[in-house]
């Protein structure tokens, strides 16, 4: 892996945000800025099934390996509708929904965006992030939209969620949705999601050191953006 995409991975582990979750008014500020990375997030998969699956209509084989399109399609399968703490199938989004609803956050801001796009309906932490993910998603260039899926999410996010459960744990804040939903994803993305979308990547990339560059570049970029996010979050807080 390249030393500047381990750097940033490591760097984004101590990121000072984390410790400021020790209220429930910061665990809403937070919520109501990081529910826009959960919807696009789910952008940047659909945009990854949409070019390496067949989504249309008539049905045409992919021209990407059988194996590849079963990590993907496994993959959406639990993020849009996996089974809650309830035994209830429910979207990660959905879920996070609950979650905020449960933590007293209004979600009609990330309802409003997702329905009209409309970007002055989003806290400003937010809107270089997500503006930036929604233009990948939508650029076709496959090998640069999976290093952002898989460095900048599937393999940062067990970690990254980790710290933001102990600091909840910690601080003894009450959110039993929020933190069934980052401890499933600290499950899923680590011993599941993490692995197959890395496999994906590889496939993609196909031992061409050129590809693996380009995911690299894309990779600590992606890092870099979350950095940024979680500084503007945490500036929301204080």
């Amino acid at each position: 892996m390249n030393a500047d995409l381990k750097s940033w991975q490591g760097k984004l582990l101590t990121h000072p945000l984390y410790a400021e979750l020790n209220s429930v008014k910061n665990v809403q500020v937070f919520m109501s800025h990081h529910i826009f990375a959960v919807w696009d997030f789910m952008c940047l998969l659909k945009a990854i099934q949409r070019i390496i699956t067949c989504v249309e209509v008539p049905w045409r084989p992919s021209r990407y390996p059988t194996e590849m399109v079963r990590f993907i399609n496994q993959i959406v399968v639990a993020e849009e509708s996996d089974i809650d703490q309830n035994g209830v199938p429910r979207s990660h989004y959905e879920l996070y929904l609950q979650a905020m609803t449960e933590m007293g956050v209004d979600t009609a801001p990330i309802k409003e965006y997702a329905r009209t796009l409309e970007v002055t309906v989003m806290p400003e932490g937010a809107r270089d992030f997500v503006t930036r993910n929604l233009a990948l998603a939508k650029s076709g260039d496959i090998v640069r939209i999976a290093a952002a899926f898989f460095y900048g999410r599937e393999k940062l996010i067990p970690d990254m969620f980790d710290r933001i459960v102990k600091t909840l744990e910690r601080e003894n804040v009450k959110a039993p949705t929020f933190l069934y939903y980052l401890e499933r994803h600290i499950a899923i993305d680590g011993e599941e999601h993490g692995p197959l979308a890395e496999k994906c990547l590889d496939l993609l990339c196909r031992n061409q050191s050129e590809l693996y560059e380009r995911a690299w570049k894309e990779g600590v970029n992606s890092l870099q953006a979350r950095w940024q996010f979680w500084d503007k979050t945490r500036a929301a807080m204080q």
